[in-house]
């Protein structure tokens, strides 16, 4: 896959070139911003709250509304919820999300500005059979989707309305698994089957996407998918929607969504976005914004950079190798975890906690891990220390005018690959009570000074919010939702293209804050388990019971089995392949019934759901997994 392409420049910020899709009066790609998408949660035969939720969605920011519609009946009901938007003043785009049923699919596209089919359960059943596809046989699979799926297409080309092709990972058909795994390679192939047969039929209102829990797969498939579109030839130019699915709630859930879109924005990748949450749908609005706005913020700070070849294939994940060192008496490099760095000021703040701490320990201090502090460009300090005969420790200095990504893939190409690698999360420090405050490459105007009037100092960031993205020449305190979500992608990128050995997150100054943020950055790109990790989707129409305050209960009952994997998911449509590398799933079967699975296999059913989460944690003892909760101070608090 080396020789393909998913960008212009993997060192400098280049928005993708793409044609303009309208969904609506909204223009996706082309030269239109990058646009923000959520879901309603209600039930779709709810006329009236799906029109509430709606239109909070359009006053908290949101440009297209997805509604889903499991059914015939379901979709049916969505020219009433248009047309009540539409005389209360509305205009926002609708998108209906169809899983298994043509027929709902061909109703919603009366009514809707936008329908999403899943190629892996438009047309397809999914019986997670293993069996070999002749060329002959794989030839009649795709006859019978062509028939399945042309009358869609003839209707969208005739309305004059968009449609999304959206592949997900958990949900791809025996077809597309016999031939080519569960892989990134098959998502993307099965996405261009499907719009193959659209341009046939001369429609190019197609928008893509390629959603996945796991930031390293989905990060694969979009590159991938790039990488076979610009293959396939200039009018294969459509936008694409990003998105992580399943990411879940809270920090952990902003983080991994930061990692997935955040990563593919720096690259120039995507025209629309969704940030999943299992929260209320509105919360979902300014993570998604501020995304966008630090994309915005590192596309106006770029430097020339070298043109040379990437250190790692981007379509296929593999830790950078390097050679093991010892530093304060812990290995790293080599296939040692990936440690936690401090600064000493920040150890001496929390020394008399650190015993309370658990998993959230710091592990190295900066100051006495004789780290080489390094410009990538400087081709004579990179020549001195490869020429070392002992591995070095090496990072990127502070203060210079180069963006993160850019500037530690850079460093990782020249490097030697037995040097292992200390990632920041910029380069720069936050406040002390004793160190003078710089600002980010990102806040500092084109030229690389301080803007006009600027003081150069940054204050401390404040409590967690849901606020605004200061601008790239405002130097007022962050919020931390900012602080986190550039951490997560600058670092969380770098993590999933094998770079990195160590971290040290420095735009936060809580030591407590920085910590947690370290390690749930570590855990959301699966770098470093050290906790219970939770798959968990956003609610829509289709789920089967609470999935906010179910969530809690399985959080509450499970949250100390560090290393288990646990899916929550309110419905099956997605398919169990999105729990392949789950322990354990809870899933609604039905209304006011469970199902549980061990991995992506269905193992107790119809188990009502005041017994379920007991019944969890009966199934994870029976699988050798459980271990009751220590009653003592947990590592979180002690962070906090």
């Amino acid at each position: 896959m080396r020789e393909l392409s998913f960008c212009e420049n993997p060192f400098i910020y280049h928005r993708r070139k793409t044609r303009e899709v309208k969904v609506g009066n909204v223009g996706i790609g082309g030269d239109n911003p990058i646009r923000v998408q959520s879901m309603i949660t209600c039930d779709t035969m709810d006329t009236e709250a799906s029109i509430r939720q709606t239109m909070e969605l359009a006053d908290a920011g949101c440009e297209i509304v997805r509604i889903t519609a499991p059914t015939v009946k379901d979709a049916r009901n969505l020219e009433h919820i248009v047309k009540g938007l539409r005389e209360r003043g509305c205009n926002v785009p609708i998108v209906a999300d169809i899983h298994f049923k043509p027929e709902a699919a061909m109703e919603a596209a009366k009514w809707v500005e936008k329908v999403r089919i899943n190629p892996g359960n438009y047309a397809d059943s999914k019986k997670f059979v293993i069996r070999e596809y002749t060329d002959e046989q794989y030839a009649a699979e795709l006859n019978r989707i062509r028939e399945r799926f042309s009358p869609l297409v003839k209707l969208c080309k005739e309305r004059g309305i968009a449609m999304r092709i959206g592949t997900n990972h958990g949900s791809l058909s025996d077809r597309i698994l016999n031939r080519y795994g569960d892989t990134p390679l098959g998502m993307v192939e099965s996405a261009l089957e499907f719009a193959r047969i659209a341009r046939d039929l001369d429609y190019h209102d197609s928008i893509f996407s390629m959603k996945a829990s796991n930031p390293k797969v989905m990060i694969a498939a979009y590159r991938l998918l790039v990488a076979r579109l610009n293959e396939l030839g200039p009018d294969w130019n459509y936008p694409l929607h990003l998105g992580v699915t399943e990411a879940g709630e809270g920090e952990d859930a902003r983080i991994k969504s930061a990692i997935g879109i955040g990563s593919l924005l720096a690259a120039g990748i995507g025209d629309t976005i969704r940030v999943s949450l299992t929260e209320d749908s509105p919360h979902e609005i300014p993570v998604a914004k501020a995304l966008i706005e630090n994309i915005s913020k590192t596309s106006n700070a770029q430097r020339p950079t070298p043109n040379v070849e990437l250190s790692f294939d981007p379509f296929s994940y593999q830790r950078r190798p390097t050679e093991k060192i010892e530093r304060n008496g812990l290995k790293l490099g080599g296939d040692e975890l990936i440690r936690v760095v401090v600064r000493q000021v920040n150890f001496d703040k929390i020394t008399h906690k650190i015993d309370r701490m658990g998993d959230y320990k710091p592990e190295i201090t900066y100051e006495s891990a004789n780290v080489i502090e390094i410009d990538p460009r400087d081709e004579a300090a990179i020549a001195k220390i490869n020429a070392e005969q002992s591995p070095q420790f090496v990072t990127v200095i502070d203060d210079i005018d180069l963006p993160v990504i850019a500037a530690f893939r850079l460093l990782a190409t020249r490097l030697h690959p037995r040097h292992p690698i200390l990632l920041k999360d910029m380069l720069r420090r936050v406040a002390t009570e004793n160190d003078e405050i710089r600002m980010t490459n990102d806040e500092r105007s084109p030229n690389g000074r301080l803007p006009k009037g600027g003081s150069g100092f940054v204050q401390p960031s404040q409590g967690y919010g849901l606020a605004g993205v200061p601008s790239s020449l405002d130097i007022r305190p962050p919020s931390f939702l900012n602080t986190l979500l550039t951490a997560s992608t600058n670092i969380g990128s770098l993590l999933c293209d094998g770079i990195g050995d160590a971290i040290l997150v420095q735009g936060e100054e809580a030591p407590g804050q920085a910590l947690r943020l370290s390690y749930n950055i570590l855990q959301a790109a699966g770098s470093r388990i050290f906790k219970t990790d939770y798959v968990a989707c956003p609610s829509c129409g289709r789920t089967l019971f609470n999935l906010q305050t179910t969530t809690a209960k399985i959080k509450a009952a499970t949250s100390h089995l560090k290393g288990v994997k646990i899916a929550i998911m309110g419905c099956i449509v997605n398919g169990p392949g999105e729990m392949a590398d789950a322990d354990f799933g809870y899933v609604g079967g039905a209304p006011g019934k469970v199902n549980l699975y061990v991995g992506k296999t269905a193992v107790k059913f119809n188990i009502p759901e005041a017994e379920a989460v007991d019944r969890l944690k009966d199934l994870i003892r029976e699988h050798g997994k459980w271990v009751e909760p220590a009653p003592q101070t947990t590592a979180l608090e002690a962070v906090s």
